[in-house]
C-alpha cells in the first residue's frame, strides 16, 4: 500500500493533510475518530476510511446527513485517487503516493505505448538541447525547462488555485512552459510546503500538455496520484504542498 493521505480543501481545517494509516481505519466525526471536525452537520461518528488490499474504502457509519463522494450519496465505496469526499461543510480529497516504482499518470485505456511515448518525447527534447552545439556542457532537466517555449497560437490556458493559501488566484499562461514554485516562477505560490522550483507545465498543443515534477521535496500529484511526469487535460487538478490547482484550456 502506497503512502496516502486526505487533504482538507474546504471547511474549518482547510489545508490540513491527514495521513491514512495502512493497518487500521481512520474514523472521521465531530466527537470520535482519528480526524475530528468541528461542524454541526457532521455526526459524532460520521464515516471511516480503511485499507482493503490495494484499495481505500470509505464507509458511512449511519450519519444523519450522509456522506457524498464525487457528488453521490454513498454507504460504502472504493475511493479512487482524486476522489472528493463531502460531509457537512467539509470537503476532502484523496491523494495517493507513488508505489515503489515512479508512476507516469497515463490513462489505462491508452496502454503502455502512450506512456512510453510520453517518456520518449521528454528524452528527445533533452537530447535536442544537448546536441544544439558541439562542446556544450551536459544539460540537466532544469536547463531544458529554462528554454522558453512559445504558447501555441490561439490556445488559451490558465491554472486556478482551488485550495490552499492562494485560493481564488488565477495564473494565465503567456508562454508554453510555466514554472510552479514557492514565490517563484510563472505560478508563484505562498504555500510553505511548495519547493522553490517545484514543477513545470509544458504546453505543446491542446492535447499535448505535460506536467513534470522538478525533484520537489513533497512531490507533485495529478488528479490525486503522485507522478514524475503526467499528461494533463483541461479540468485536471495538480496538487503540490497544501495547494490544489485546476487547469483550464480553451481556444
Amino acid at each position: 500500500m502506497s503512502r496516502s493521505f486526505l487533504k482538507i480543501v474546504a471547511g474549518s481545517r482547510q489545508g490540513l493533510n491527514v495521513p491514512l494509516p495502512p493497518r487500521e481505519p481512520l474514523g472521521i466525526g465531530r466527537k470520535y475518530g482519528g480526524l475530528l471536525l468541528d461542524d454541526p452537520l457532521i455526526s459524532s461518528k460520521h464515516c471511516q476510511v480503511e485499507a482493503r488490499g490495494t484499495d481505500w474504502v470509505l464507509t458511512d457509519l449511519g450519519s444523519t446527513n450522509g456522506t457524498m463522494v464525487d457528488g453521490r450519496l454513498v454507504r460504502e465505496v472504493v475511493l479512487r485517487p482524486g476522489s472528493e469526499i463531502q460531509l457537512g461543510g467539509t470537503r476532502l480529497v484523496l491523494f495517493v503516493g507513488a508505489p515503489e516504482e515512479p508512476v507516469v499518470a497515463e490513462e489505462k485505456a491508452q496502454g503502455e505505448t502512450s506512456a512510453n511515448q510520453a517518456d520518449i518525447a521528454w528524452l528527445l527534447d533533452e537530447e535536442l538541447v544537448e546536441l544544439a552545439g558541439s562542446g556544450e556542457r551536459t544539460r540537466t532537466p532544469a536547463d531544458v525547462i529554462g528554454q522558453e517555449l512559445r504558447l501555441p497560437p490561439g490556445l488559451n490556458a490558465l491554472v486556478e488555485v482551488v485550495a490552499g493559501q492562494d485560493t481564488g488566484k488565477v495564473f494565465r499562461f503567456t508562454r508554453g512552459n510555466v514554472n510552479v514554485g514557492r514565490r517563484n516562477g510563472e505560478v508563484p505560490l505562498s504555500d510553505g510546503e511548495v519547493s522553490r522550483r517545484h514543477s513545470v507545465i509544458e504546453v505543446f498543443g491542446r492535447d499535448m500538455i505535460f506536467l513534470r515534477d522538478l525533484g520537489s521535496t513533497n512531490g507533485t500529484y495529478h488528479n490525486g496520484r503522485r507522478i514524475l511526469v503526467a499528461r494533463l487535460r483541461s479540468g485536471d487538478t495538480v496538487g503540490i504542498g497544501k495547494t490544489v490547482l485546476k487547469l483550464h484550456v480553451t481556444r
